[in-house]
């Protein structure tokens, strides 16, 4: 689902449904909760924010679209991710 939902406090802001490995998702929150952020939602905002405003950054996204794929249910830890890719937290 996407574009303004009637129930909600602000027309300004959609709602997106994005698809990801369950493998995949349960890194994503493991990270967003060990980074401080309130939300998966904020994390994720925050993510695509630093993926368009540095874009040189690009490639560590694409490299953890494809581990995503390759995982095939192994889970793989964020420090590992970290220093795997030398994306140290903010």
């Amino acid at each position: 689902m996407s574009g303004a939902d009637a129930n909600d406090p602000d027309p300004e802001i959609d709602r997106i449904n994005l698809r990801l490995a369950r493998s995949f998702l349960d890194v994503v929150d493991e990270t967003w909760r060990e980074r401080g952020f309130n939300s998966r939602s904020e994390f994720i905002r925050h993510a695509l924010r630093d993926a368009i405003t540095h874009p040189e950054g690009a490639g560590f996204w694409k490299d953890l679209a494809i581990s995503e794929a390759d995982l095939d249910g192994d889970v793989i830890a964020s420090e590992e991710m970290r220093s795997t890719y030398g994306h140290d937290d903010e």
